[in-house]
């Protein structure tokens, strides 16, 4: 049996500066009809970025939907006909001032499929150099800079708790011990 849904009928029901909300009608699989909030959203960056002296370098800022202060990686909004890279560099240089010699692409992934098409493109940058940081006018971050072991286990004390930091900071402990060829990092302090 095929699971695909297919669509009906599209609504737009909300067109705003950062996302758009659809109401889309869908055939389901068992033949009956079922409606899905489809929230568009035109993707993603986000960036861990490694120190010299093993430190990354995360953001303090207030997140309004859940009305409190996260401890996130760099990340931000892909702009119309923008490179995923090109945004990871430009959101990089935006939020923390920094600026990466060395890019990986870790993976890309979806942030919450259940209700959007949002995708998320996860990278780390080494060999870092300061430059002058410059966010949107709306946008208000400190720069906190914490060993790897040490936002690891963060994780698991629940301080670090988005899950785009979450996911990032992770795969990139095992990349860079898969790289070292040593033991993957420990997750807990």
């Amino acid at each position: 049996m095929s699971l695909l849904e297919k669509t009906l009928s599209s609504q737009l029901v909300y067109r705003g500066k950062v996302l758009n909300l659809r109401l889309d009608t869908v055939l389901l699989p068992n033949g009956c009809t079922g409606m899905r909030e489809v929230v568009e959203y035109a993707g993603a960056v986000a960036v861990v970025a490694l120190g010299g002296n093993g430190g990354v370098y995360l953001v303090r800022q207030y997140r309004y939907p859940v009305k409190r202060e996260l401890l996130e990686i760099p990340a931000g909004k892909i702009e119309p006909a923008e490179e995923p890279l090109a945004c990871a560099r430009r959101e990089l240089s935006e939020e923390t001032g920094l600026v990466a010699a060395r890019w990986q692409q870790l993976c890309s992934f979806y942030s919450t499929p259940g209700f959007t098409n949002e995708e998320m493109h996860l990278f780390l940058a080494r060999d870092l150099e300061q430059a002058a940081q410059h966010p949107d006018p709306d946008e208000f971050v400190q720069v906190v800079e914490v060993p790897l072991p040490e936002a690891l286990a963060m994780i698991s004390r629940g301080e670090i708790c988005d899950a785009k930091s979450v996911a990032g900071l992770l795969l990139a402990a095992r990349f860079l011990s898969r790289e070292e060829g040593g033991q993957d990092y420990p997750s807990t302090g």
